[in-house]
């Protein structure tokens, strides 16, 4: 007996492998006569009745015989519900009621319903473009088309339903190519312009917009560190067409993009206080991607940040200094995209009046001391910019609205953004917070003066290299804001203003 060959993907981080479904039938006689090896987990394992039942339900029964499924490489652990479909077509063409030559140049995912109908699956995207680069066809439930069609010249069978995709293949009807589909975007981000006072926080805000950089504000209660975080998207440039991508291939995975949409908007973050490190950086069984790598090339605002566990703090230095994430596991070492911006908030101490002479902490100086020292020296050297948010007082609330609202400074961010993409042309760098190394001191080399102060700052604040290339970067970024070509002494003097805050005790 021939056995009957189909193709799917296994996913491994980011990356899709292809996997051959091998349907074999030989003489047997036992009810429960489907195997499936080559390291199925449960819900692989359970396919087979979904498959059976699918199959019974438009007409088919199994023969009486022994029938085994493979899903080569057999090292590969497999993982999900998408092998439903390929191992259905795999039976179906063992069966003889697919052609099986034809049925070896496709690519199937998809999860089968009790009653034969296609349901959408998570990783449909990244499956699709192997799909593109092994140059077979792809077949795939309806509800996912429009995210596999942007897999651009990909020849795509969306399928509503078993019974369809049969007819379909066998030419008795016609299936319509799906269409690539934008997310709606209508919705407006909020603006600066609601925001009174905190002059000082909102440029902050508007530097880091510009450059990529991370920053930590620190103030107490109610003093508008997250209705400033929350403004930050509406600063940013949308996503380009590679970029777009690369978000929508971990949004695939995760199973978050919604009815195969794929936008432009920079992913915004927010996990709370009590998310574990598999949560934050990924892991967990299947090692899924984390709340770092769902907000790769957009937002991470992490409020409260000493609430957080310091060992799930301290999972991010890895990510913010190499832009990825590898989950590591006893089997295998999955990497995760993760280019993040990271915004974080956090009051002085625990009751968040340190410096309130009204509502004097009556634990200090020591309470401000345990509370800060739960963040490591390391993750705060990674953090560029370190401004204090003020309480605002009664006197700005009455102002009227400021002038400048997210319009004019989204304005100014995206001329600077401008200015670094035709500086960066080539490279694989995309804002100045990227930029390291020799390359980064060649293109932002203080001039004398600024040299100077830079020079005395690493002595007198003991500044790490890291913490002295961030002073650079940071600087830069100063620079193309007035698109300037030199970095400047005010440009130094400004970038070391913004370095970690010592609050007073």
């Amino acid at each position: 007996m021939t056995v009957a060959h189909i193709s799917t993907v296994a996913f491994v981080g980011i990356e899709a492998r292809e996997v051959d479904v091998q349907v074999h039938m030989s003489e047997g006689n036992d009810k429960n006569n489907i195997a499936v090896v080559g390291l199925p987990d449960k819900a692989v394992a359970e396919s087979r009745e979904r498959v059976r039942a699918a199959l019974h339900a438009i007409g088919l029964a199994l023969p009486n015989k022994r029938i085994t499924v493979n899903l080569s490489p057999a090292d590969l652990p497999k993982e999900g519900s998408h092998y439903d479909l390929p191992i259905a077509l795999g039976l179906l063409t063992a069966l003889g009621v697919l052609p099986a030559p034809e049925m070896a140049g496709h690519v199937a995912v998809g999860e089968l319903s009790l009653d034969g109908a296609l349901v959408p699956v998570a990783g449909v995207l990244p499956a699709a473009i192997k799909a593109l680069e092994l140059e077979r066809a792809f077949i795939c439930p309806a509800a996912s088309g429009p995210e596999a069609a942007w897999a651009d010249g990909l020849e795509i069978i969306a399928a509503p339903s078993l019974v369809a995709l049969i007819n379909h293949l066998k030419g008795l009807q016609v299936l319509s190519p799906p269409v690539a589909k934008l997310a709606d975007e209508q919705g407006s981000f909020p603006d600066l312009r609601d925001v009174k006072g905190q002059e000082t926080a909102k440029r902050a805000l508007e530097i880091a917009a510009a450059g990529g950089h991370n920053l930590l504000m620190i103030g107490p209660p109610g003093a508008g560190k997250s209705m400033l975080a929350a403004r930050l998207p509406g600063l940013l440039p949308p996503l380009d067409a590679r970029e777009a991508l690369e978000v929508s291939m971990v949004q695939s995975l995760a199973g978050e993009l919604k009815n195969g949409a794929i936008g432009r908007r920079r992913p915004f973050r927010s996990p709370h206080h009590s998310a574990s490190m598999a949560a934050l950086v990924g892991g967990g069984i299947r090692a899924k991607p984390g709340e770092v790598s769902l907000a790769h090339l957009g937002v991470l605002f992490l409020d409260e940040l000493p609430e957080f566990q310091r060992q799930v703090l301290d999972s991010l230095r890895q990510p913010l200094e190499t832009g990825e994430t590898l989950v590591a596991r006893a089997n295998a070492h999955v990497r995760y995209p993760s280019r993040v911006q990271l915004i974080a908030a956090m009051n002085p101490c625990r009751c968040g009046y340190l410096a309130d002479p009204e509502r004097s902490c009556t634990r200090a100086p020591k309470c401000a001391g345990d509370y800060q020292s739960k963040l490591s020296g390391p993750l705060i050297d990674r953090i560029d910019l370190h401004v204090e948010v003020s309480a605002v007082s009664a006197q700005d609330l009455t102002l009227p609205p400021p002038a400048e609202g997210s319009a004019e400074v989204g304005a100014r961010v995206a001329a600077a953004r401008d200015i670094q993409r035709q500086r960066f042309v080539g490279k694989p760098i995309r804002t100045n917070a990227e930029a390291d190394g020799e390359y980064l001191e060649s293109i932002a080399r203080p001039d004398a003066d600024g040299l100077a102060l830079l020079k005395k700052a690493v002595e007198n604040l003991k500044l790490s290299a890291r913490g002295y290339h961030r002073v650079l970067r940071v600087a830069r970024t100063l620079a193309d804001l007035q698109a300037r070509d030199s970095v400047a002494r005010t440009h130094i003097a400004e970038a070391l203003s913004y370095r970690r805050l010592q609050v007073s005790f």
